[in-house]
Parts: structure tokens; C-alpha cells; sequence
């Protein structure tokens, strides 16, 4: 008797009422893995208690075939419910080094599993059967309905996700490591990655945490016994999910947290203005150090107002400083009285480089292009200057983030 193999690949094919097929599909299987020299190769069937009897053949093929393996759940968990039960199974039971993710409708080719295991030798992480680079093609004979589920459905994950990595997001041929699997698998134990949104679901996590994905080419064929159980809830599931999981990413990045924290500051600043004048605090201050006879310039030179712009942008400066700590730069977060006494000072002065940035920016356009009228609006006139004023500010932001992220909150080497 020949000494197993050292690497395990256990080929996970999900089943709902697919008798026909898989009895087809395991002599096919069975001889490319005879062909495979350096990796054992087990076939486990994921059977939804599928009520045609699928689980019956199955087990009929077990006794001709030892390869086969079945795992039959109680109740029916969809694609992405019937993949985590077998990968649970195929990596802590049955100790795989790999999985693939096969359909058990003939339209996945076993014969280019070796084309997969090739490339995980070679060091990738997540291989995918990808019909959409040079090599793969979908049916000619599908209807426009699938071909535009297809390809409108991989460009629109594409776009959505702004990732141009992969070429075929929906594919559900796959080869992933355990390495990979033990890292995105508790993030897709919810019940929205019930249904085929467990596909682009893995990859995309898959993608944001580093792995490398590789594709190879493959035919897709249409399975011809049984029916397709790609509906409507399809459509809506997906761009659920890719539009929910891209408001998420972009209202967590560190420049949108920045905007946020820039407009409540904003707010703040403006708040606390009409507090202070309403408070009249220099008229209150000069008459209580009875400044105003004897140090006439000096109360010409302050006033309610001024001491109000003043002291507001102080504490909005405040404000803007301890949310970018504590939010913002949470990864780069800073503790401790005198480092924040030191970072305080520097966020002062880089707030004030941003006042010059505007300042100028308003002067030079002025002098440059003058002031005009840009458009009128019912009969208020919207002039140049708020176009400067805009571009004043966002180039004012510009150099807040980049003092913030290179001198205050600078990320430790």
C-alpha cells in the first residue's frame, strides 16, 4: 500500500437536489485526482438535506469511491452557510491544507484542479476560477439575463469596492488556504452571507487584509440536469452589501474622519463666537481692570468682537485637536500631559499655517483674477471670491492633513 500523500485539498461542493449531477460528477473527479502525484484529494459533498435523495446517492458513491466524503445539515443554510459547515469540517476535522469551492453542476471543470493546487505551490493564498481573463469565457448560449447578471454584476463590484485586483468577483471555483479561511471566517458567521454575497463577501475581506489572490482561466459551462438556483434576492443582496460594506470603508478612512471632525469644529466655532459676544467679554474685562481711560489704544485695538473670533477658534482648535486624537489618529493616539501640552502647541501652529494658506489664497486670487460675478441665483449674486474662499479652505485642509499625519499624530517606524 502506497504512503499517503503529506498535503491535504478537500473539494467542498454544496448539493440541494442535485441527484443526477453528482453522480456524474465523482467518476469525472475521480480520475484528475488520480493524475494529482503530490497532494491527497477528498471530494465532501455539503447536502441540505436535499429532498430527491441526493444524499442517498452520495452515500451509495462512498462505498465505490473513498474519496467521498458527505455532510448533511438538518436544515437548508444556503451556499455561504453550506460552505462555512464544510469548511469547518474539511480544515479542524479532517485537517486540510486547502479547500476548493466546487459546484456540483458539472459547470466547475475538475480538470484544471491542478491549475489551482499550481499556484497555491507557488505561494497564493486565495486562487479563483475567473472567467473573465485571457483563457475563461462564460456560455454563448445564456440569455441576456445571466450574461448581464454576470458581467454587469463583476464590473459593478469592481467599481463599487474600488478594487481592479480581481477580474471575476462572483465567481464560486475557488482554492483558499487555512491560513485564510481561520482569518475570515468569523466575519461572515451573520445571515446576510447566507446566500451567494458569501462569495464576493470572502474575497473582498480576503483582499482588505493583505492575501494574495491569484485567477485562472476557466470555461464556464451551464449545468444541463437540474435548475439554477440564482434568483432575484441575488441582485439585491449584492449590492447591499458591496454599496454597505464601501459607505463603511470610506466613512472610517482617516480623511473622512478628518472632514467630520473639521465641520464639527466648524460648528463649534460659530457656537462659541455668539456665545462670546453675547457675553461682551471685553467690554466687561476692560471696565473691571479699568482699562478703557487710561489705555485708549489698547481697548482700540481688542473689542467684543475680535476677542470673540479669537477665543472661539481657540476652542474649536481645542475641539478639532482632542477628536483627532481620540478618533481620527486612534491608531497613532497620544498620551500623557507633556506630550500633549508639546502636540497642542504644534497643532496651534500648523491651524495657523492653514488662516495664512486661506488668507493668501483669497489676496492672490483677487489681485490675479479680480471679483465677479460667477452665476446669479434667483437675485442673489454668488461672486468669485466664495470660489476663492473654497479654494482657500481646501487647500487650507490639505495642509492640516498633512501636518497632522507627518508631525503630530506622526506613525511610529
Amino acid at each position: 500500500m502506497a504512503a499517503s500523500k503529506q498535503k491535504l485539498a478537500v473539494i467542498i461542493s454544496p448539493t440541494y437536489n442535485e441527484r443526477p449531477n453528482v453522480k456524474k460528477l465523482v467518476p469525472i473527479v475521480a480520475k484528475v485526482i488520480k493524475n494529482i502525484s503530490d497532494w491527497d484529494i477528498k471530494l465532501l459533498f455539503v447536502d441540505d438535506s436535499s429532498p430527491d435523495g441526493t444524499a442517498e446517492e452520495i452515500k451509495q458513491l462512498q462505498k465505490k469511491y473513498s474519496f467521498v466524503e458527505l455532510l448533511v445539515n438538518k436544515k437548508k443554510m444556503g451556499l455561504g452557510g453550506a460552505y462555512l459547515a464544510g469548511m469547518n469540517k474539511a480544515f479542524n476535522q479532517m485537517g486540510a491544507q486547502v479547500v476548493f469551492e466546487m459546484d456540483a453542476d458539472l459547470s466547475h471543470d475538475p480538470k484544471i484542479l491542478a491549475s489551482f493546487l499550481r499556484a497555491i505551490d507557488a505561494g497564493a493564498d486565495l486562487v479563483l476560477g475567473s472567467r473573465y481573463i485571457k483563457g475563461g469565457s462564460i456560455p454563448a448560449n445564456w440569455g441576456f439575463y445571466r450574461k448581464f447578471l454576470s458581467v454587469v454584476g463583476n464590473l459593478t463590484a469592481s467599481v463599487i469596492l474600488g478594487s481592479t485586483a480581481v477580474r471575476d468577483w462572483t465567481t464560486g471555483y475557488r482554492a483558499i488556504r487555512k491560513e485564510v479561511y481561520d482569518k475570515i471566517h468569523p466575519e461572515l458567521l451573520s445571515e446576510r452571507f447566507s446566500g451567494y454575497t458569501f462569495q464576493i463577501g470572502f474575497l473582498h475581506k480576503s483582499l482588505r487584509a493583505g492575501y494574495k489572490v491569484v485567477e485562472v482561466p476557466f470555461h464556464f459551462v451551464d449545468r444541463t440536469v437540474g435548475v439554477s438556483k440564482l434568483g432575484p434576492e441575488y441582485i439585491i443582496n449584492t449590492l447591499l452589501y458591496i454599496v454597505g460594506v464601501r459607505l463603511k470603508e470610506l466613512f472610517n478612512h482617516r480623511i473622512t474622519k478628518f472632514a467630520i471632525v473639521g465641520g464639527i469644529g466648524f460648528v463649534v466655532n460659530l457656537t462659541f463666537y455668539h456665545l462670546f459676544r453675547w457675553l461682551s467679554l471685553w467690554t466687561s474685562l476692560s471696565s473691571w481692570l479699568k482699562l478703557a481711560g487710561q489705555n485708549g489704544w489698547f481697548s482700540n485695538l481688542l473689542s467684543d468682537e475680535g476677542l470673540a473670533v479669537a477665543l472661539s477658534a481657540e476652542v474649536a482648535i481645542l475641539s478639532n485637536y482632542l477628536w483627532n486624537n481620540i478618533w481620527t489618529f486612534k491608531d497613532r493616539q497620544i498620551f500623557g500631559f507633556i506630550n500633549h501640552a508639546k502636540k497642542f502647541l504644534q497643532f496651534n501652529f500648523g491651524s495657523l499655517g492653514s488662516v495664512v494658506i486661506q488668507y493668501l489664497t483669497m489676496q492672490i486670487s483677487v489681485l490675479t483674477f479680480g471679483v465677479f460675478t460667477l452665476l446669479k441665483v434667483w437675485s442673489i449674486d454668488i461672486t468669485s471670491d466664495n470660489l476663492y474662499l473654497i479654494i482657500g479652505v481646501l487647500l487650507g485642509m490639505v495642509w492640516n492633513f498633512t501636518i497632522y499625519s507627518r508631525l503630530i499624530w506622526r506613525k511610529n517606524k
